[in-house]
């Protein structure tokens, strides 16, 4: 797993092919599908993979209904990266303890997944981190309504990946979707979810 998540996360991309981060996003998955003509912001998430007796799982958010933006959706920990981060793992963690509470020692960085570019014009680096439980947590109430955890071997298993369709801003929108008990996962994180179980597929 370690070998397979070893990607860079802070510009410098290893020599060997099956290291390399691809691009990916929203576009994806239409036929012909091209990243949004925008200029990008820099953005960077943790993808906490929790470590317990009984097998890996994957820290989610449950962010809170007020929100101006995404509001209720399932996401990760992050947001956007700010120059006075040193690099995107820098950002990754400080948005983690801002919104859950986790501190950055309670991580340990593995590698990273593919870059994956938003319609709303964020470029995300997902930044994979395995994490020691037992774990303190304390959400912040304004951004986050509940923190839970997904067992990795849902993930893993191709059958929960679905692609699903709608019309946004008078455009065909297709994503996939990971429906988890009865939380709904869609859209980049549901992305970023998928490419976590290609990755370690191989």
């Amino acid at each position: 797993m370690r070998r397979r998540l070893a990607r860079s996360v802070s510009g410098y991309r290893s020599s060997d092919p099956a290291t390399l981060a691809a691009v990916r996003g929203d576009h994806s998955l239409m036929p012909g599908g091209t990243p949004p003509a925008v200029p990008l912001t820099p953005a960077a998430v943790l993808v906490p993979l929790v470590t317990r007796p009984d097998g890996l799982s994957v820290l989610l958010t449950q962010r809170t209904q007020h929100l101006a933006a995404h509001a209720g959706q399932i996401a990760f920990p992050g947001g956007k990266q700010e120059t006075s981060d040193a690099d995107a793992v820098d950002a990754a963690l400080r948005e983690t303890e801002e919104e859950v509470g986790l501190p950055r020692d309670h991580v340990e960085v593995v590698g990273r997944l593919d870059t994956y570019v938003t319609s709303t014009g964020f470029e995300v680096t997902p930044v994979v981190g395995l994490v020691r439980a037992p774990y303190p947590l304390k959400p912040d109430p304004v951004e986050v309504a509940e923190v839970f955890e997904v067992p990795l071997a849902f993930v893993l298993d191709p059958a929960n990946h679905h692609r699903q369709s709608r019309e946004f801003k008078g455009r065909q929108r297709v994503f996939y979707v990971l429906p988890y008990q009865q939380r709904y996962i869609w859209g980049a994180t549901a992305g970023m979810l998928v490419n976590l179980a290609q990755v370690l597929a191989g």
